[in-house]
C-alpha cells in the first residue's frame, strides 16, 4: 500500500468541486480512506457535543435539525467506501472494512447511549403535542426516539455496557460473514472444455469463455458462482454430472471447511441477537426487530407465510410430478434431483408454450432493456435519462446518467453497473453515493443500481433472460424511489422505510418489464432488428404461472428459516441441524433446496436489515400484487392520476408518513391480500 496522503489533499474530506458534486473517483486511493475516517469521525463527535453542550432549551432546531445535519464529512466519506467495498472490493479494502466497521459501531452506539443527548430527544417527545410541528417532523421525532430506545438509550449500568459489547461484536462478526463468502465466490472457478458445453446458448458459451480470458484459466471456458453464470448452466447444459458437481458448489457457499466457513459464525450471531433483544425487553429477536415494521408482530408475518406455504406445496409437487414424467419420457432413468429441475423446467416450458430461454434472450438486450426501464419512468413519472460520459465514475464498465423532469429540471445522477467482475459481491442492489435531503439546503441524489449480468465477448451485446429483465426493473423500482425522494429530513428520504414497505416501489415496477406495451417496444431481435412477434408475447403472458410452486417454496423456505431461527427463545448451536429441522417442520420436499442457505444467506447474516424479515418480499408482493391493479383498473398502465398518486405516496414520500397510511393514500384501501395468490395462480 502507497504511503498514507496528507489529509489536507484528501480528496475524500474536501468539497467536491466536480459536475453535481460527485465523488472524484479518479482522484480517491485505498490508502486515502482511514484518515477521512478518522477526520470525519471527529468532526461528528464534535457535532455531538456541540448539541449536547448547547445551554438552551431543547428544540426541535437545535436537537432534531441539528442531529439530521451532524456528520456531513461521515456521510461522504461512508457514500463511496461502503459502495466500492461492495463493486470492487480488494484486499486493502477489506482490511479497513474490517477495522473501521467495528470502530463505527462503537462510535454509533456511543451516541445512542449518550445520556444528555437522549434526554434533549426525549424532553422533546415528551412536549410532542404541543410543538405545533408538521407531519414530518412529528414523525421524525417519533422515529428518532423510537430509534434511541430500540439502541439502548434506557439501559443502565452493567446492561449498557453489554450492549455496546454487542453491537461492536455484532459488526464484526457480520462483516466477516460478508468477506468470507466474497472469498469463496470470487476464488472459484468452474472451468470447462469446449466437450463440456453441449446445450449452452451461445451467449453463454460466449461469457464462459470471456471470463476464462478474464482470469486466465488453463481451460478455455470458465464460470463463476455468480447467479447469473449458474443459472443459464442450470437451465441448459444437457451435461447432467456438470450440473450437479457447480450445484453442489453454488449452494455449498460458506460452508467450505477452513477459515471462510460462515457456520460457527452464524452461531455466534443469532446468539448475541437474542441477547441484544432480551436486554432491550423483548422475548425474541424476531419480536424486536418487527415491531417497526408494517407487520408490527411476528404473528401476523407468520400468518402470511403459513397462508401461502400450503398450496406453494400443493403447486409444487404438481410441477415435480410433470418434470419426472418429461425425464421418464426422455429415456432418464433417474429420480429428479435439485440440481435437474431449472434444466427439465425450461424443457417442459419450452413444450408447453414453446417458450425457449435461449429465444427470448435473443429479444432481450440490456441496452434496449435499459431504455425500456427508462421508457417506462418517462411515461409515469415524466423524467427523462441523458447518458453523461463527463461525468466520473468507479469503474469503466459503469455507466452515469443525469436524470431531469418535462421541464429540465435536475432530478438525480443515476449509476447503472451491469456487469459481473472480479470484487464485486453477488446479487443485485442499490444503493446511493448521496441520498436527498432540503433541510440546510436542497440535494439531490446519487443513486446507483449493480447488477451481475454476464459481461458478452466484444463483438457480442449482452443478452438477458427472462429473469434478469425483471431484476433490472426492480432494481431499477428501488432506484426511483431513491431518485423521486421529495422530503426535508435526510433519515426519511429514499428507501429509508421498512423492509416490508421498501421491496413494494421496486416489486410494482416489475409489473411493467413484461407488458405488452413495453415488449413490443424495446423487445427487438439482436440480430434481424425485428420485435418481439405478438404470438411469443402472447405465450410469455400464458406462462405467467409457470413454476410458480417452485420459485415460491424456495423462497418461502429461506424466509422460514430466517424467521424460525430468530423467533425461537433459544439459539442453536449448531447451524446445520437447526437449519434443517426448520425444514423438517414445514416439511420442504425433499427433491429442493432452499434458495439461500444459510451459511450465504448474506441478507440476514452479512447486516441486519433483512435479519428476521426476509419474508418482507413477501409482504411487498401482497402490495405490489394489490397496486399494480390499480393501473389495470383505470385502463391504462400509464394512468396519469394513478401514477401521481403513485408517485405522491410511495416513491417521493420516503418514511415521512406510516408505511400502511401511505398505502392506503395511493390505493384509496388497504391491501386485498388474495392479490397475491391471484398472481401466482393459486386461486
Amino acid at each position: 500500500m502507497a504511503a498514507q496522503t496528507p489529509l489536507v489533499q484528501n480528496p475524500l474530506v474536501m468539497e467536491w468541486d466536480t459536475p453535481f458534486a460527485l465523488p472524484p473517483f479518479t482522484q480517491i486511493a485505498t490508502d486515502q480512506f482511514r484518515p477521512a475516517f478518522d477526520e470525519a469521525l471527529r468532526e461528528h463527535e464534535q457535532d455531538i457535543a456541540a448539541i449536547t453542550a448547547n445551554p438552551d432549551a431543547p428544540t426541535f432546531a437545535n436537537t432534531i435539525d441539528a442531529l439530521e445535519l451532524a456528520g456531513r464529512k461521515l456521510n461522504q466519506v461512508g457514500g463511496v467506501f461502503w459502495n466500492l467495498t461492495g463493486t470492487d472490493s480488494t484486499e486493502d479494502l477489506r482490511a479497513i472494512e474490517r477495522d473501521i466497521s467495528p470502530r463505527l459501531t462503537r462510535h454509533y452506539t456511543a451516541i445512542s447511549l449518550n445520556p444528555a443527548l437522549f434526554a434533549r430527544v426525549a424532553d422533546l417527545y415528551g412536549r410532542r403535542e404541543t410543538l405545533a410541528l408538521d407531519e414530518e417532523q412529528a414523525r421524525l421525532l417519533e422515529l428518532t426516539y423510537k430509534s434511541f430506545v430500540r439502541t439502548g438509550a434506557t439501559l443502565q449500568g452493567a446492561d449498557r455496557a453489554r450492549y455496546a459489547e454487542i453491537a461492536e461484536r455484532l459488526t464484526t462478526l457480520e462483516t466477516e460473514f460478508s468477506q468470507n463468502l466474497l472469498a469463496n465466490e470470487t476464488d472459484f472457478l468452474f472451468e470447462l472444455e469446449e466437450s463440456d458445453l453441449a446445450g449452452l446458448a451461445e451467449d453463454v458459451k460466449a461469457a464462459a469463455a470471456q471470463t476464462a480470458k478474464e482470469r486466465n484459466t488453463a481451460k478455455p471456458y470458465a464460470l463463476t458462482l455468480q447467479r447469473s453464470s449458474v443459472e443459464a448452466f442450470l437451465s441448459q447444459s444437457s451435461r447432467r454430472d456438470l450440473r450437479e458437481d457447480l450445484f453442489k458448489a453454488w449452494i455449498a457457499r460458506g460452508e467450505n471447511p477452513g477459515k471462510t466457513d460462515n457456520r460457527p459464525l452464524i452461531a455466534q450471531i443469532l446468539a448475541l441477537r437474542q441477547e441484544k433483544a432480551r436486554l432491550l425487553g423483548y422475548k425474541t429477536y424476531a419480536d424486536y426487530k418487527l415491531e417497526p415494521t408494517m407487520a408490527h408482530e411476528p404473528g401476523a408475518a407468520a400468518a402470511l407465510m403459513d397462508q401461502l406455504w400450503t398450496p406453494a406445496l400443493r403447486r409444487v409437487e404438481e410441477e415435480r410430478a410433470a418434470l419426472q414424467q418429461s425425464v421418464d419420457e426422455a429415456g432418464g432413468n433417474f429420480t429428479l434431483a435439485a440440481h435437474d429441475w431449472r434444466y427439465y423446467a425450461e424443457k417442459l416450458r419450452a413444450s408447453r408454450y414453446a417458450l425457449d430461454q435461449a429465444e427470448l434472450a435473443g429479444y432481450f438486450q440490456l441496452e434496449n432493456m435499459i431504455a425500456a426501464a427508462f421508457y417506462c419512468a418517462e411515461k409515469l413519472f415524466d423524467l427523462r435519462f441523458q447518458r453523461r460520459d463527463d461525468l466520473p465514475v468507479y469503474h469503466p464498465d459503469v455507466r452515469a446518467y443525469e436524470v431531469t423532469d418535462g421541464q429540465g429540471r435536475h432530478v438525480a445522477i443515476f449509476y447503472g453497473d451491469y456487469f459481473a467482475r472480479a470484487g464485486k459481491r453477488s446479487g443485485a442492489w442499490m444503493s446511493n453515493f448521496r441520498g436527498q435531503k432540503k433541510l440546510g439546503g436542497e440535494e439531490r441524489p446519487v443513486i446507483v443500481n449493480v447488477m451481475n449480468f454476464s459481461k458478452p465477448a466484444p463483438d457480442r451485446p449482452s443478452l438477458l433472460t427472462l429473469t434478469e429483465v425483471i431484476t433490472l426493473f426492480h432494481e431499477f423500482g428501488h432506484a426511483l424511489h431513491g431518485m423521486l425522494s421529495d422530503v426535508v429530513y435526510p433519515s426519511m428520504s429514499g428507501t429509508s422505510t421498512p423492509t416490508d414497505f421498501v421491496e413494494f416501489p421496486s416489486q410494482v415496477y416489475e409489473h411493467w418489464a413484461l407488458r405488452p406495451e413495453v415488449l413490443q417496444k424495446f423487445a427487438t431481435h439482436f440480430e434481424t432488428g425485428a420485435p418481439m412477434p405478438q404470438a411469443l408475447i402472447d405465450r410469455i403472458v400464458a406462462a405467467r404461472h409457470f413454476n410458480q410452486g417452485f420459485q415460491t417454496v424456495e423462497f418461502l423456505a429461506s424466509a422460514l428459516v430466517d424467521f424460525k431461527l430468530h423467533w425461537r427463545a433459544d439459539s442453536p448451536e449448531e447451524i446445520g441441524a437447526a437449519e434443517a429441522g426448520v425444514l423438517q417442520d414445514i416439511a420442504m420436499p425433499a427433491f429442493m433446496v432452499m434458495r439461500h442457505r444459510s451459511p450465504h444467506f448474506a441478507h440476514i447474516f452479512a447486516g441486519e436489515s433483512y435479519a428476521a424479515g426476509y419474508y418482507s418480499y413477501l409482504w411487498s408482493e401482497t402490495l405490489d400484487a394489490d397496486g399494480f391493479a390499480a393501473f389495470e383498473e383505470a385502463g391504462d398502465i400509464f394512468d396519469p392520476a394513478t401514477a401521481k398518486r403513485l408517485r405522491d405516496h410511495v416513491y417521493a414520500a420516503g418514511n415521512r408518513r406510516d408505511p400502511n397510511a401511505a398505502y392506503a393514500a395511493f390505493r384509496g384501501r388497504a391491501p386485498d391480500t388474495a392479490a397475491l395468490l391471484r398472481k401466482k395462480g393459486f386461486v
